[in-house]
């Protein structure tokens, strides 16, 4: 479940005052997950004053009640990546959509969309729409996403910090996930399905000290089997805000090479060059997030790993980087990340997805986007690139399609889930 909480500058800094933090303290970040609640603020800020994505994992129940009491939220919805694509699948026409839940009890399974071609499976292993599941033993797992406005300042001791970019910070309280625990009445069951797609994720809350490699080996195992029961099912992994070093290396070295597809964004992009040994090329991302630097970083990535398919959803522009006998073709691909493209804005912009809210939004190109693509056709000497979206770098097909900007967004939780997913299975 996600908990949704908006904040402002005032708020943070009526927050950092209440947990007593100086400026100093703030901008000394020794560890990137939540053991007490000066780490959740310090990271709420950091997101806030750089204007970017962060998840960082609560691993005390304590402070889990601290931002239950304390925090609150301003509306409750579905979350986690298989959540939250589930949903937008469900609701643009795919025919049946299966989603694992290691916990669904009726608090959780309310907030997925009510849409009968939406499944997951009760205690007894029984598919069922998975707003009508009600596991009674199952705890409800929360996810706080603190989301800021482009553009809003927070004063702390006379130092003015304005956010460059509309983002959000998540806190993540899971501890079934901590220990990848799996629904085994789907994991067994699912094997009766004809599947077209299969979406992974959810791998980047384990921690190193709690067994986390270990697990990942295990599922390595699994989707091995998978796919060979499988071999005409698409495998994408979506790559997610990972802190812990050790098991971001082992998502790369063992599940990666096992996708057919990943879905990633710019810090992703960043933090996987650094733990497949490309720190230069990490540095150079970081220090110029443009997308002739990032299309270097991903194509490092791609032989690095050996996937198929990147995709990267970074500000302003979505760039596909895949071999040229992928499943999907390159003007399939274009017209598929249009549509995600149209997806996302409408979701952004309403915090929904249904036919009426795409057809009714007004649609501006984001300038950043446009500006990006016709840098990224001029340093490739491809022009068409920037006209038809479509051109190569090295050996392999590149489909370019910038954003639709929308100005004040409702909300941006999920917007890298919604956008791979989309892109890939719209399409097919």
């Amino acid at each position: 479940i996600d908990a949704i909480y908006k904040i402002t500058g005032k708020k943070l800094a009526a927050l950092i005052k209440k947990v007593g933090l100086s400026l100093e303290e703030l901008e000394n970040i020794e560890r990137c997950r939540i053991l007490d609640e000066k780490d959740f603020v310090k990271g709420v800020f950091k997101s806030f004053s750089k204007g970017i994505a962060e998840e960082w994992i609560c691993e005390d129940e304590k402070v889990y009640k601290w931002l239950q009491n304390e925090i609150g939220y301003d509306k409750l919805q579905i979350g986690g990546q298989g959540g939250i694509m589930a949903n937008v699948l469900s609701t643009v026409g795919v025919k049946k959509v299966f989603t694992h839940a290691n916990s669904l009890p009726k608090l959780q399974a309310e907030q997925f969309a009510q849409n009968d071609n939406l499944f997951s499976f009760d205690e007894k292993g029984n598919a069922k729409p998975a707003y009508q599941i009600d596991r009674k033993k199952d705890l409800p797992l929360m996810h706080w996403i603190i989301e800021f406005a482009r553009g809003d300042v927070v004063e702390i001791e006379g130092k003015k910090f304005k956010t460059p970019k509309a983002n959000r910070f998540i806190a993540t309280y899971d501890p079934l996930n901590l220990k990848l625990v799996l629904d085994e009445n789907f994991m067994e069951k699912i094997k009766e399905e004809k599947l077209d797609f299969v979406v992974l994720s959810g791998f980047h809350a384990l921690l190193a000290k709690s067994g986390g490699e270990a697990l990942i080996e295990k599922a390595a195992e699994r989707i091995k089997e998978w796919k060979q029961k499988a071999p005409n099912t698409l495998f994408h992994l979506e790559i997610a805000s990972t802190q812990d070093v050790v098991i971001r290396k082992a998502i790369a070295l063992k599940l990666v090479p096992l996708a057919d597809s990943i879905g990633i964004n710019e810090r992703e992009t960043i933090d996987l060059l650094q733990v497949l040994d490309c720190k230069s090329l990490a540095k150079r991302c970081d220090e110029q997030t443009t997308a002739e630097n990032l299309l270097k970083g991903i194509s490092k990535i791609k032989e690095k790993t050996g996937v198929k398919r990147v995709q990267l959803h970074m500000f302003g522009l979505y760039l596909t980087l895949q071999d040229k006998d992928f499943k999907v073709s390159r003007e399939d691909n274009f017209k598929g990340m249009m549509a995600a493209a149209v997806v996302a804005a409408s979701k952004a912009k309403t915090g929904e997805v249904d036919d009426k809210n795409v057809k009714a939004i007004k649609y501006d190109i984001s300038d950043v986007g446009l500006i990006e693509l016709d840098s990224l056709a001029t340093a490739l000497g491809q022009p068409n690139l920037a006209l038809n979206g479509i051109g190569r770098y090295k050996s392999w097909d590149l489909i370019a399609v910038p954003t639709i900007l929308i100005e004040k967004p409702l909300t941006l939780v999920g917007m890298g889930d919604t956008i791979s997913s989309i892109s890939l299975i719209a399409a097919r």
